[in-house]
């Protein structure tokens, strides 16, 4: 599996130490080429990273829809009509305590929810998703459990992806081209940010080529997707030919049904910020018995931003499925109840799925039974700069790879 982990070495002789250089790497990137199983990470991130995380500054006030912020009063209304009312503008969250019993759904590009500090302006969750809304399933071996052990947020972020393809893509290409075949170019433009989809056969020859023909145990993977994004520089339409910014991830082959699409989605531009979100402190009983304690959940979105949040006593923190999202000050903490025999406090921390994504300064106060995961195809996301008491690295049986802790 393409997943890189890099550690600090300590008590090494300099020898030693001298022989832990990537061979894909080298000391100082001598040794790298495109072609190499070493990816091109430089574009996780808000924006692809190539610019800082937004300032905005808030229009609205949710205090002037209704909120109370008593810690007494059911705000969960107030703050869907600011929500609602707010679609594309900055939702100001005062200092105060917010008791919220539904979820909060934003639909809208642009909309910003910003408090006054992760433990200034807190948001509430007395009740569990499940009892909110029942969500009842199963996991693979059987075993009746919610749907929310792995999903699902009160604060969710829903949008979709561009799904009309711009122009299929007529060659094969190897890992580190520049460049693809196409049908036509009269949908693509120089400057257009695009997004390449491959599709395993039946056969599963994507996964194979993904994991290097070594990907282990195949009979439970249903079906791969490998989604690169990049950004058009030429466009050739008398030779069908475009030239994209980064070189390609894995090969291309006509057989994976490959095409370009646009990168965009019908929610972007999206940030949660300064606040902090909390949970009863009830027993945690363990693997697959959640029953729904989870804070954000984001689908189908791009480029959008959390940024200075605490999670207290959840069940799971953040669920990501989009491309080009930053987590940036993320810290998760708890002090529900366990049984000796359970060193953890919760399911899943922070969940990554999609691609080119950014968590970085984040810090575990607290251990779930899988700290940071990927899942779903996940690729080109980057995990740095942060800290846990014993986090554990998680990789479900979905084909993510070539991701950077």
């Amino acid at each position: 599996i393409c997943v890189l982990i890099c550690a600090c070495l300590t008590g090494l002789s300099f020898a030693a130490a001298q022989a832990q250089y990537s061979a894909l790497w080298g000391r100082e990137g001598e040794l790298w080429t495109p072609q190499s199983r070493l990816p091109d990470f430089s574009y996780a991130g808000y924006r692809r990273g190539e610019t800082p995380l937004p300032t905005p500054r808030f229009v609205v006030d949710v205090k002037t829809f209704g909120a109370k912020g008593d810690g007494n009063a059911d705000d969960t209304a107030a703050f869907q009509k600011a929500i609602d009312a707010s679609k594309g503008k900055v939702l100001s969250i005062p200092p105060g305590r917010y008791r919220i019993t539904d979820f909060l759904t934003i639909r809208d590009s642009g909309t910003v929810l910003q408090g006054a500090g992760a433990e200034k302006s807190v948001l509430f969750f007395p009740i569990p998703l499940n009892t909110i809304k029942p969500n009842w399933g199963a996991t693979t071996t059987g075993q009746r459990t919610s749907n929310y052990s792995w999903s699902g947020g009160f604060l969710q972020v829903l949008g979709s992806l561009a799904n009309q393809p711009l122009a299929q893509v007529t060659a094969t290409a190897r890992r580190g081209d520049r460049a693809l075949s196409v049908a036509g170019c009269e949908k693509l433009n120089v400057g257009d940010d695009v997004v390449l989809r491959l599709t395993d056969t039946p056969d599963k020859s994507l996964a194979n080529h993904i994991y290097a023909g070594d990907p282990g145990p195949l009979d439970e993977l249903k079906s791969t997707r490998e989604t690169f994004a990049c950004r058009l520089t030429r466009v050739d339409a008398t030779a069908r030919r475009v030239e994209f910014d980064r070189p390609l991830r894995t090969d291309v082959r006509t057989e994976w049904q490959p095409a370009l699409f646009a990168a965009a989605s019908s929610v972007e531009e999206v940030g949660i910020e300064d606040l902090g979100f909390a949970f009863p402190s009830t027993p945690y009983l363990g693997h697959f018995t959640e029953v729904g304690y989870n804070a954000i959940a984001i689908s189908g979105a791009r480029n959008c931003w959390l940024h200075n949040l605490r999670i207290h006593n959840c069940d799971s923190g953040i669920f990501i499925s989009g491309v080009n999202v930053t987590l940036q000050s993320i810290t998760l903490t708890s002090e529900r109840p366990i049984e000796k025999s359970r060193q953890a406090t919760g399911h899943h921390g922070i969940t990554l799925s999609g691609q080119d994504n950014l968590l970085r300064d984040f810090e575990f106060r607290t251990r779930f039974m899988h700290d940071i995961t990927m899942t779903a195809g996940s690729a080109g996301n980057v995990v740095t700069m942060g800290r846990g008491l014993d986090l554990c690295f998680d990789h479900h049986k979905y084909a993510p790879h070539a991701n950077l802790f």
